[in-house]
């Protein structure tokens, strides 16, 4: 029987690419936002989760705003040269945005946002490439959390078990990772299943600017802001479709563009 010409295969794990337009509302919502709010702060992140990300963001939604995404978009959008800069010193800002590090508009004072980014943190799990905290160890003998279903794959990720009447259980004791040395993914993954958290996620405030003080250094870094600027001869206000800028997490890149079109 002939294929019928409508019968076509269609992978829904294909997302379409941002677009220029996109990234103009994201420039266009950062100048807004240095218009409306009265202090804006470059934060760095520890261990990033995007979940803890919107539920802050949710936090402060009230008076403040969240902006994570691509560097050289936010570069743009407070500018980069004191030429493009939206306000005096904003291209000190544009500087410091390397890494994975967003954009904190809001009007709580500086001292309060200090403050709270001191002792603000929150316990996660950790991710393949992270240096154990301690040395843990699972023991022999059951392990009763798990149903028997689960037995092929701890077995995958290393684990010595098997079934003894229906029962998940280990062999013998298992080192899962030791204090000091990077995870792989199944030592995380493990770690994860047997609920040992060993990440704290936390906002760093890089730097600040307000409309009273101007810019101020909070954390120490190599870039001279008293050099001239020098700006390449293809700079200027306009957003290649093509430069995706500075990359975040793979698997939260995609939730983290699309939560920064939520006001």
């Amino acid at each position: 029987m002939p294929r019928s010409k409508r019968d076509k295969k269609i992978s829904l794990t294909k997302t379409d690419r941002k677009g220029l337009a996109w990234k103009q509302q994201i420039i266009e919502d950062i100048r807004r936002c240095v218009e409306k709010y009265p202090n804006i702060f470059v934060f760095q992140v520890q261990n990033m989760r995007n979940n803890l990300l919107k539920d802050l963001r949710q936090e402060w939604k009230q008076n403040s705003r969240f902006i994570f995404g691509k560097n050289r978009i936010m570069q743009i959008g407070l500018g980069r040269t004191k030429a493009e800069e939206v306000e005096t010193d904003l291209s000190k800002l544009s500087r410091r945005l390397t890494g994975q590090v967003g954009l904190l508009f809001t009007e709580k004072s500086k001292k309060e946002v200090l403050e709270w980014a001191e002792n603000y943190w929150a316990v996660e799990y950790a991710r393949s490439g992270f240096k154990a905290t301690e040395t843990v160890v699972l023991p022999e003998g059951p392990l009763e959390e798990f149903s028997h279903s689960m037995e092929p794959h701890l077995r995958s990720l290393g684990l010595p078990t098997k079934l003894q009447k229906g029962v998940v259980t280990l062999v013998s004791d298992y080192t899962v990772c030791e204090e000091g040395k990077v995870l792989t993914p199944e030592q995380a993954r493990i770690l994860k299943l047997v609920a040992k958290p060993m990440a704290k996620f936390r906002l760093t405030m890089k730097c600040s600017w307000t409309k009273a003080d101007g810019f101020e250094l909070h954390v120490p870094d190599d870039i001279n802001d008293d050099e001239e600027d020098k700006a390449d001869s293809g700079q200027g206000e306009e957003v290649d479709d093509d430069d995706d800028g500075e990359a975040m997490d793979q698997d939260e890149d995609e939730d983290s563009d699309e939560d920064e079109e939520d006001d």
